[in-house]
C-alpha cells in the first residue's frame, strides 16, 4: 500500500511494478486529481503559461496499465502498525503487506483570515484568478516559493510587496551575499521587498506587521514554510518528528518506508539527517524505497544516499543547486560575478564541499560541481590555490554572514 499520490507516491509504485511486484497494489491520494507534477504551480502554471492537463505526471492509459487500486479524493485517517490497516476518510480500512508513506507537506499559515496558501493544483488556480494587472498582491516569505509567486505576480502587472522577516532573504540555506543576489532581482524589477519585517496575521485590509503597521493588499499569499502531514499517524506508534524518522533506507519500522517530503531519514553521504522538500528528491526517494521494499533479505537493501538537486526561475534568473546547502561554513564563487547575476558558488562545510549553486550559467557549468559532492572531495582537491575567489565565510554564532575576501 502507497499513502500519497503525488511524484513520491507515484514513483514508488511504478517502481514496485517494474521490479516485478504483481500483487495488489492500493494507492491512496487525498486529492481527487490524477497525480500531478507541483514545481509548476509557482512558474508555469500560475502564469498561464500551461494548462492544468501540462502538470499531469501519467496518463489514464499508463495508470490503467500499472493494475492499481486507485483511491483518489480519500485521505488516511489512521494507521495500525499491528494489525497492518490503514484507516480512510471514507471509513474504510485497507490491509498492507508493506506500507509506503508518501503524505507530502501542508501549507502553514497566519492568524486570519483570507490568504492564500500555494501546494494544490486548486490552489494555484484560485490566485491566478486575482492575480490580474493592478491588483495589490503581498506575499509573505521570500523563500524560493514566495519568491517565485512575487516574480510571476508582476509579469502579470501585479503590484508586489514582499516581506521577510529575515534580515537578507534565504540567507540561511544560500548564505548572506547569495540571498542580497537574489534580493536585488526582486528590488531592480520594482517588486517592493521589505526584510526584517514580521507579519503576525491577516486582515481585511491586507496583513499586519509585528509594529502595528497594516500593509494594505487586494489579495495576500503566504508562503512561510511548511508541516509535514503526519497527523494521521498519531498513536500508531511510528516515530514522528519534523517527518518521519526513517533509517539510511527509509525504513520507519518493519516494512513501513517514507518518502518525499514527509520522509525524514539519515544520508550518509552528508552523515546527517534530513527532510528535503524537492521535486527531484520525492521521485529518486520513492524508486528507492520501493527497491528495498522488494529486497530479498535486509542485506541487500541499499541506502538512500542522493546528492540532492533543485531549481528556481524568478524574472530572467535560473537558480540551480546541488547538495545539502545548509549550515555551511564557507561559500566561494569559482566562476562569473555576483553583481552580474551570473555565477557559481560553492559550499563548504568543515573540510568537504557540500553544495554548488548556479545563477544564470548553463547547465554544464555547475554539472561538474556533482561529482564533487558525491565523491565526498575536500577544498583542497576542488580549489586550486592560484585561483583567485571571492569568499564569504559564515559566523554561526550571528545571524549574517562575513565577507572576508
Amino acid at each position: 500500500m502507497v499513502v500519497g499520490a503525488s511524484a513520491a507516491g507515484l514513483a514508488a509504485a511504478e517502481t514496485l511494478r517494474r521490479e516485478g511486484y504483481d500483487g495488489t497494489l492500493t494507492l491512496v491520494g487525498d486529492e481527487p486529481h490524477a497525480p500531478y507534477d507541483r514545481p509548476p504551480l509557482s512558474k508555469q502554471l500560475l502564469s498561464a503559461e500551461w494548462d492544468t492537463d501540462r502538470l499531469t505526471l501519467r496518463s489514464p492509459a499508463h495508470l490503467d496499465g500499472l493494475d492499481l487500486d486507485l483511491r483518489l479524493g480519500t485521505a488516511a485517517t489512521g494507521l495500525d502498525l499491528r494489525e497492518c490497516e490503514v484507516r480512510l476518510a471514507d471509513g474504510d480500512t485497507v490491509p498492507y503487506d508493506a506500507l509506503v508513506v508518501a503524505t507530502g507537506v501542508r501549507p502553514r499559515r497566519l492568524p486570519g483570515e483570507g490568504a492564500h496558501v500555494l501546494r494544490t493544483l486548486d490552489d494555484a488556480l484560485t490566485l491566478r484568478e486575482r492575480l490580474t494587472p493592478g491588483t495589490r498582491l503581498v506575499v509573505v516569505g521570500a523563500g524560493f516559493l514566495g519568491a517565485e509567486a512575487a516574480a510571476v505576480a508582476w509579469r502579470l502587472g501585479a503590484e508586489v510587496t514582499l516581506l521577510e522577516p529575515a534580515p537578507v532573504p534565504l540567507a540561511h540555506a544560500v548564505g548572506a551575499e547569495v540571498g542580497a543576489v537574489l534580493s536585488r532581482a526582486h528590488r531592480d524589477h520594482g517588486v517592493d521587498l521589505r526584510a526584517g519585517v514580521t507579519v503576525t496575521e491577516v486582515t481585511e485590509d491586507g496583513v499586519r506587521l509585528a509594529d502595528g503597521e497594516v500593509v494594505e493588499a487586494d489579495e495576500v499569499l503566504v508562503a512561510v514554510g511548511s508541516l509535514p502531514n503526519t497527523e494521521w499517524l498519531a498513536g500508531s506508534g511510528l516515530a514522528v518528528g519534523d517527518g518521519v524518522l526513517c533509517d539510511r533506507y527509509c525504513e520507519a519500522a518493519k516494512n513501513v518506508y517514507a518518502a518525499g517530503d514527509v520522509a525524514r531519514w539519515y544520508n550518509p553521504l552528508f552523515g546527517a539527517s534530513m527532510r528535503i522538500e524537492h521535486r527531484t528528491n520525492a521521485a529518486e526517494q520513492g524508486m528507492a524505497v520501493a527497491r528495498n521494499l522488494l529486497a530479498a533479505e535486509p542485506a541487500a537493501r541499499r541506502p538512500f544516499a542522493p546528492v540532492p538537486y533543485f531549481w528556481s526561475d524568478q524574472y530572467d534568473m535560473k537558480v540551480q543547486a546541488y547538495g545539502h546547502l545548509r549550515g555551511h561554513d564557507e561559500v566561494t564563487v569559482v566562476d562569473g560575478d555576483l553583481a552580474e547575476r551570473r555565477f557559481v558558488a560553492v559550499y563548504r562545510t568543515g573540510d568537504r564541499v557540500t553544495g554548488a549553486l548556479a545563477v544564470g550559467m548553463p547547465p554544464k557549468a555547475i554539472r561538474q560541481w556533482r561529482q564533487a559532492i558525491a565523491s565526498g572531495a575536500d577544498r583542497s582537491e576542488t580549489f586550486p590555490p592560484e585561483i583567485p575567489v571571492a569568499v564569504e565565510e559564515v559566523d554561526h554564532g550571528g545571524t549574517a554572514a562575513r565577507p572576508v575576501a
